[in-house]
């Protein structure tokens, strides 16, 4: 149950309609590119709009509070909010990079087994490299070596 809330509201924050196959349709055809083009343009733009907004928000909030206390609260809220940023930024260029394996033909292919990805698990994740028996393969090795 906890997986279905967390697809839609993956559709609320990218506001895509999922995908509806067409009998017989070749899986990656231009139709689902383009699907899956805008999902990740409309992602983009929403991560560059946030990006902006703590650009604004930190240039607005900044003080120099004679109060230490104060100062050092917020130098760790800004230092949070760079986190996230710099988070959001490795996001955008694996987004971007997603976008050119579209254009190439290449996008929808597991990068280990070279089976179809799953257009329900690229709407779910749409920078997917992996099906989804590959990267649980990974995750059970990352544990195992983790350990």
């Amino acid at each position: 149950m906890a997986t279905k809330a967390k697809q839609q509201n993956s559709q609320l924050i990218r506001g895509f309609e999922p995908y509806k196959e067409k009998k017989g349709e070749e899986y990656m055809s231009d139709p689902m590119r383009a699907h899956f083009t805008d999902i990740l343009n409309k992602w983009k733009l929403e991560l560059m709009q946030e990006v902006d907004r703590t650009v604004h928000h930190m240039q607005d909030e900044a003080a120099n509070f004679p109060d230490p206390a104060d100062r050092a609260s917020q130098e760790e809220e800004f230092s949070l909010e760079l986190r996230a940023r710099d988070r959001e930024r490795k996001l955008i260029k694996k987004i971007d990079e997603t976008l050119q394996l579209i254009e190439d033909n290449d996008y929808g292919w597991c990068d280990s087994c070279g089976v179809e990805i799953g257009i329900r698990r690229l709407e779910a994740r749409p920078t997917a490299t992996l099906c989804i028996d590959c990267k649980t393969l990974a995750e059970i090795k990352e544990k195992q070596i983790g350990s």
